[in-house]
């Protein structure tokens, strides 16, 4: 799966002297992984919820390049690393046109909603994330 999710920084998104405040990459990546999520799942996430399924960050790994400024134009790429019985890893990367600015790699795991417990995840879930594009 990859997907692209284009955003503009905003002044909320910003330090006071109009650089990307380094915590905001991952609200980026957050809402890029959402909307490819959404993508994979025809606009919405309910197949996920209704199986009691949700994921949930295990880990984050992030390396920053370049720095973000105010008004800039961002692409979040987003791909499907690996796909497994109870995770997955998302790569990311944020760039302005050509350059990146940032890099993560991005670990999540399957829950339970109701028990709030690791789950194995639902094996048509795991092909569609596999699918290549």
């Amino acid at each position: 799966m990859k997907y692209n999710y284009s955003l503009r920084v905003y002044f909320s998104d910003t330090d006071a002297g109009g650089i990307v405040y380094h915590a905001r990459y991952l609200d980026f990546a957050e809402h890029a992984r959402t909307e490819a999520l959404r993508s994979v799942f025809k606009g919405s996430q309910s197949q996920l919820l209704s199986a009691d399924c949700a994921f949930v960050v295990k880990s984050i790994n992030i390396s920053y390049e370049k720095p973000g400024y105010l008004d800039d134009l961002l692409t979040v790429e987003t791909y499907v690393k690996e796909a497994k019985r109870f995770s997955a890893v998302f790569n990311q990367i944020v760039k302005r046109e050509d350059e990146v600015l940032a890099t993560l790699e991005v670990k999540v795991a399957a829950i339970s909603l109701e028990k709030k417990r690791p789950i194995m995840i639902p094996e048509e879930i795991i092909k569609a994330l596999s699918v290549e594009d």
